[in-house]
Formats: C-alpha cells, structure tokens, sequence
C-alpha cells in the first residue's frame, strides 16, 4: 500500500462521514426516519441498498473457495436461494408494502392475537436482533480480519501480532476490524436507514468496479494469458455451469452432488430455511427495505431489482478472480485467500487503493444494515412493545443509537471466539429447516397461528442443540443439506399438530389482516366471503406465471452473461433471447396490473 492509495482510503472515509452527519438530523426525528427513511425510497436506492448488503468481506472470499473446491458449479450452493428471491418478488414484496409496519416482527401481532403473538413478537426479536445478528456480524468480521491479514502479513499493533484486552485476545488484524465495526456503529447511530442506504448506492458502485477492475487486471497477466488462457490451464469440468449427479467419490475438479443433496439445494432449501437475505417471503432486512419503499410498485420492483443484480451481474467478477488464483496459487491451504492474494500482488498503486476501498465498502455496507435492522428489532418489538411502552419518539431513536452501538461491541467480542465461517451458513440453513413454510403460508392461509410459528421457528434451534449435546436424533448427524430431509420433516409435523389443536387467531384479527393485506387464493375463502368487495390484486395463477418468468429471466441472464464472458458468445447470445422473452411477458404482467399506493 502506497502513500496514494491510503489517500484514497482516507476520502472513501471523508465521504462516509460526510453522508453520516448530512443524514443526521433526519434520521433524528422519529423512528420510521431512523428505521424506514420515511417510507420515501424509490425502487433503484432500495434494490441497490439491498444487493449492496449481501456484497460482504465474506462474499468473494466464500465464492473463491466454492470455486476452488467445486468449480464454477460450486456457485449452486446459492445459487438455488434465486427461487425463492423471485418468489418475494411476487407473492410478498407489495404485501410487505402495505402492511404499515417497521419491522418484519412486527408483523407477527398484525397477523395473530393473544398472549402467543406477544411471546413470539418478543422472542423473534431478540433471536434475530440480538443473537443470529451479532453472529453474522461477527462472521463477516472475521472475514474482514482474513483479508488484513493476508494484505498485511507482518501487520502490529503497538510492536504485537496479537495482545489481550480485558482478558479478551485478538489479533492485531482483528483490532482493525473492531476499529472499522466501532466506526460503522457511529455511522449507523448518526444516519439511520437513510445514511445507510444513500452509502449503499457508493458503496456497491465502488465495490464491483473494483470487482471487475481486479478481473480485468489479473486476465491480462501473461501467467493467465486472457480467457483462453485461463481455460487451457484449468480441467474443462471447472468451466461447468452445472453439477454432476451420482457416485460424488468419482469427483475431480467438477462439483459432484449426490441426488439426494441436489433435489435438497434445488427442492427443499430456497424456501424451507431462513437465511439473511433469502428469507422465505421476504422478511429481514429485505422487508425492511421493500417497507421502506414509497409505494407497493417501488416495493416490487426493488425487490425485482435485488433478485437481478444479485445472481446475474454481480457474481461474474468474482468468480474470474477465483479461476485465475487457482493458476496463480495451486497450493493454498485457504483457498478463499486467493481472493486477497490477487489485490495484494497483481493490482498496481492507487488501484489497490481504490479496490480495497471498494472491499471496505463492501464491509461497511454488510455491517451498517445489519445493526440498524437488528437494533429495529430491539428497539421496535422489545423495547418499545414491552419494556417503555409511552415514551417520545426521541426517546426511542436515543435508545436506538445506544443500542446499535452495543450490538457492535458484542459482535467484536464474538469475533474473538470464532474459528471458522466455512460452517455458519450451514449451521444457520439447518436451525431454521421448516420454518420457511409457515413463513410463507402464513400470508396465504388463515388457519396458521401464533403457535404455528413458534414451534417452527423453535423446532429445528433444539434439534441442532440436541446434535451439538451429542444427543443422537436419526439422520440430523447426515451432512448437509441431505440432513434437511429429516429436519424439515420433523419441523412440519411439529408445526402442523401445534396448528390444529391450539386455537386460531381470533376472527377479529384474521378480519382486520384480510382487509389489509388482501392476499389472494383458496386459504382465506370464509373471509373473501364474507367481503366481496375486497379483491386481491391478481390471482394465485398469475403469480406463479410471473414467478416462473422470473425465474426463467434470472437463470438465463446468468448463463448467458457467464457463456459470453467465458468464450461461449453465440451460445450466450442464444440463452440471453430467452432471458428477453421473460423480460417483455414480465413487463406485459406489470402493465397490465393496477398502480397501488
């Protein structure tokens, strides 16, 4: 790193704290400004906020390793969650919209009546506000803490590599770390959903401009020698857009699925678990963002927006900068370090500068949405539901910023205590295997209650706790994602008795939801009924044309985009006619459907 690029890094940081203290005031004056940006975005600073969030430290690193291990193939892994983002798109984003709410918790008691609303309400915020969201902070800042090491090899603090603080050790690369969370928590409190997002649309422009200037760079490298080069030096199964299925002991470079774990990626993952950014129908800081939209059609096509960018355009890059660090570092004990490895060597000055700011950002954007939407969770659906229940609005966004900065420094010091990321994302899959489907049916049929929901969002936490106890439950102990056969299924029984021998929502609560949400199909007949003036935007069946359009516009973008880049340009050019078709029958459906508010 040289005097210039530090000079970069140090205007990507003036800018930062520029939006922080112009957004300031704003985000002062009540909680919907704090948390919602006033329900005033468009559709464009939602969606990009919402890709820009999901581009972490982890991110590159974590697709570097799949590529790796699996080969471009590899990328299933996430790939699959596309259905479900297409999903939210059209069966949730506008309900999101129109519930009137802050957080996705929230919802819980528009939804459902009585004291097991309440409970719920109050334990999804402090699971999700306070634990699962200091572990996701915690791992994406471990994986900020790799990539200063890796730039940094011989980095001190004060003469050590490492030194303990109140009995808490960490490296002296995590001490960066913990300065950046710090520095991203002053961010959060000062700017609210404003700040955070107005930086996100900066944050992910300088992101994957240094993505695809790093692709750039490392291509034209001699020991690369371009596409073609790249090809001749790597096995042709690498190249592979799509798994092999059977004997996975036969596997080479290919990504080898037994049929069993694909039909679990591909059948049963996307919309049976929970995970930050791909929740089944759209809840987290997806909802968050779609609620804080200025209408239920900038609610859609952010969403719509989200789903694009993030599967189509963004993977690329990184994906390129994976391939070429397997010739340029065959040997790599951690394969993910690749990723750095290609900044530190093969990027120029001034743009590394410009390529780690935009690593920054990454960072950054992933941890300022994080504490707000968590801190919205504590603030709006404990604090404000059951602890200070009348109090001003500058009381709650003076709690808000207090607590956004305590959920930073417990996501340091659970950093500390992290060894590996590699299996978080299947840790967090498998807890919440079952739940998805009450997640979803629960806008679309009346008979799920609060009980309902608890006991799937209970269920799979204790069948996890009972493996980790060494308590032995049949076919939990099979490696993921096959295990999500016996999770899920067990999950959904439990979830479906709790459903028929507790009592439902009262009529009262399910008449009130019906009136405002409108949701469409056979599950809320009685009530349709009973209001026939009341009438959904479009049918079950139309969504499901559009879901199937939207799917089929992700997944031949990517193929296309990826053939074309890779050599392959009339194929490309054929899989992208198909991704034209879904484009003009979406744009027909959306014109075609009344503008809501």
């Amino acid at each position: 790193m040289t005097l210039l690029d530090w000079i970069i890094i140090g205007v990507y940081f003036v800018i930062v704290a520029a939006i922080a203290i112009y957004y300031s005031r704003r985000a002062g004056r009540n909680t919907s400004e704090f948390f919602l940006s006033g329900r005033r975005m468009t559709w464009w600073l939602a969606g990009i906020s919402m890709v820009a969030t999901t581009f972490a430290a982890d991110t590159p690193m974590a697709v570097t390793e799949l590529v790796a291990e699996n080969g471009i193939a590899g990328n299933w892994i996430w790939w699959n969650f596309a259905f479900g983002g297409m999903l939210t798109v059209f069966f949730f984003a506008r309900l999101w919209r129109r519930c009137g709410i802050q957080t996705d918790v929230e919802f819980v008691e528009v939804r459902y009546s009585g004291k097991p609303a309440a409970w719920l309400r109050g334990i999804k915020a402090i699971y999700f506000g306070l634990f699962l969201n200091t572990v996701i902070i915690g791992w994406v800042s471990l994986a900020m803490e790799t990539a200063i090491k890796v730039l940094w090899r011989d980095l001190t603090i004060f003469g050590q590599t490492s030194f303990s603080i109140g009995g808490i050790t960490m490296s002296a690369a995590l001490f960066v770390v913990s300065i950046l969370v710090i520095a991203v928590s002053i961010f959060a409190l000062l700017s609210g959903l404003w700040g955070v997002a107005v930086t996100d649309v900066m944050q992910f422009t300088l992101a994957m401009a240094g993505s695809i200037l790093m692709a750039i760079f490392v291509l034209r490298l001699p020991e690369i020698g371009g596409i073609s080069g790249l090809r001749s030096h790597l096995p042709p199964e690498t190249f592979q857009f799509f798994p092999s299925l059977g004997d996975v002991s036969t596997a080479t470079a290919t990504f080898a699925l037994s049929i069993p774990a694909f039909v679990a990626f591909i059948g049963i993952q996307w919309w049976s678990s929970w995970y930050p950014g791909s929740e089944p129908g759209g809840g987290g800081y997806s909802a968050q963002r779609m609620m804080g939209t200025a209408s239920e059609r900038d609610a859609t096509f952010s969403a719509l927006f989200f789903t694009v960018a993030h599967y189509c355009i963004r993977p690329w890059p990184w994906i390129l900068v994976a391939l070429a660090s397997l010739v340029l570092y065959p040997d790599l004990t951690h394969s993910r370090e690749g990723f750095i490895m290609v900044m530190r060597d093969v990027l120029p000055a001034g743009l590394l500068g410009i390529v780690f700011a935009a690593f920054l950002a990454a960072f950054m954007s992933t941890i300022s949405t994080q504490l707000n939407w968590g801190v919205s969770y504590l603030v709006n659906d404990f604090w404000r539901r059951f602890v200070r229940t009348d109090q001003s609005e500058r009381h709650y966004v003076l709690i808000s910023r207090i607590l956004t900065f305590i959920v930073a420094m417990l996501s340091i010091l659970l950093a500390t205590q992290l060894e590996s990321i590699s299996q978080a994302w299947a840790l967090i899959i498998t807890a919440s295997a079952g739940l998805g489907t009450v997640l979803i049916l629960r806008w679309y049929w009346w008979r799920i209650n609060a009980w309902s929901e608890l006991v799937a969002t209970l269920a799979p936490i204790i069948l996890v706790l009972l493996t980790l106890f060494g308590i032995p439950v049949p076919g939990i102990q099979d490696p993921f994602p096959t295990n999500l056969f016996v999770v899920v299924g067990i999950t959904t029984v439990l979830w479906l008795v709790a459903t028929f021998v507790t009592k439902p929502t009262d009529a009262s609560t399910l008449e009130a939801f019906y009136t405002l949400v409108r949701p469409a199909g056979p599950g809320w007949h009685s009530l349709a009924s009973l209001h026939p003036s009341i009438k959904p935007d479009s049918s079950l069946a139309s969504m499901i044309y559009q879901w199937f359009a939207g799917v089929t516009l992700v997944y031949s973008s990517l193929f296309a985009v990826g053939y074309m880049i890779l050599g392959d340009l009339w194929l490309g050019i054929a899989i992208s006619m198909i991704a034209v078709v879904s484009t003009l029958y979406l744009r027909k459906s959306f014109h075609d459907e009344p503008h809501t508010a």
